[in-house]
């Protein structure tokens, strides 16, 4: 049996979108899928944050998902947060096509996602490596364009 998830993304201006996640019984990997529509072409930050609240626009979500306290970085990276999902490239009509698998984000247990948001932000998030002093706490991925709350899905 396999536990879902759903995001329905929205912002101030023309982002929308819909995520989806799923985790198999007995796995540790989650799948992503979904679209995002109205970015601007190229790569944007996409992170799991802390807080399923939208009641201040996107800003309520809090920071990235980070149960034990690591500095930010790649999905790929072993020292990242659990919400840092890294970008989701926007092609020439500002569509995204999201097909992440992911080992840490969990829709099961005490570090579940559901009920915490999915943040898409203005810019590129630089994985932690950028140099810049939010590198290790945001990517440096600027404003957040939309968001929305993760609930279960049937």
């Amino acid at each position: 049996m396999s536990v879902k998830a759903i995001c329905q993304l929205a912002g101030d201006g023309a982002v929308k979108g819909c995520v989806c996640f799923q985790q198999e019984a007995n796995s540790d990997l989650v799948k992503v899928t979904g679209s995002i529509t109205g970015l601007a072409r190229g790569k944007h930050g996409f992170h799991i944050h802390e807080f399923g609240d939208y009641s201040n626009g996107c800003v309520s979500a809090g920071g990235h998902f980070n149960p034990f306290a690591k500095e930010h970085g790649a999905p790929e990276d072993d020292m990242r947060h659990v919400g840092d999902l890294g970008n989701v490239l926007a092609n020439d009509d500002g569509v995204v096509t999201i097909d992440i698998t992911d080992k840490m984000i969990q829709l099961v247990g005490v570090n579940s996602i559901i009920g915490r948001s999915v943040v898409v932000h203005a810019d590129v998030d630089d994985l932690g490596k950028g140099g810049h002093e939010l590198s290790k706490t945001t990517g440096n991925a600027g404003g957040r364009l939309a968001c929305g709350v993760i609930g279960i899905a049937k």
